[in-house]
């Protein structure tokens, strides 16, 4: 399934929830469901920063040759988050999260009903997924050569 794909499938499952509640309640859902980062994966390397909370992303490089990311977050919203971008990232190739962009926040309407730092910090999650993909991109090039 394609990041694209991924993306539509959200904003279809969230265009059936009317209430901002019952978004934040479905988002937290996710984040329960988030298999917790091992505590060797918590590190300060992999903290991002420009969020409040707590935020740790992990990212490797699979044999098929896709991103695969792992996180977790000490805020249960947030964590939240955390699940969703997984969810649409990972697995997936380098060049395809670098070229997909996060449509999906705005349809699902996260732009507007997050708060600013949330809103900062997903992004600032965003960001770090693009780096990931950007260097594995990189690595893959190399190693092809």
């Amino acid at each position: 399934m394609t990041i694209q794909e991924r993306q539509q499938d959200l904003i279809q499952e969230f265009s059936k929830i009317s209430s901002w509640e019952d978004r934040y309640k479905k988002i937290i859902e996710m984040g329960r469901k988030l298999p917790d980062l091992p505590e060797s994966l918590r590190t300060d390397d992999a903290k991002i920063k420009g969020c409040q909370s707590q935020v740790w992303l992990h990212a490797k490089l699979n044999s098929a040759g896709q991103v695969e990311l792992q996180g977790d977050s000490d805020a249960m919203i947030v964590k939240g988050l955390v699940a969703l971008l997984l969810q649409v990232y990972s697995p997936a190739d380098p060049e395809e999260i670098i070229k997909t962009p996060p449509d999906f926040l705005k349809a699902i309407g996260f732009e507007g009903n997050l708060s600013p730092s949330r809103t900062n910090g997903l992004f600032a999650m965003l960001k770090q997924i693009q780096m990931f993909a950007t260097a594995f991109k990189y690595l893959k090039a190399s190693q092809e050569s």
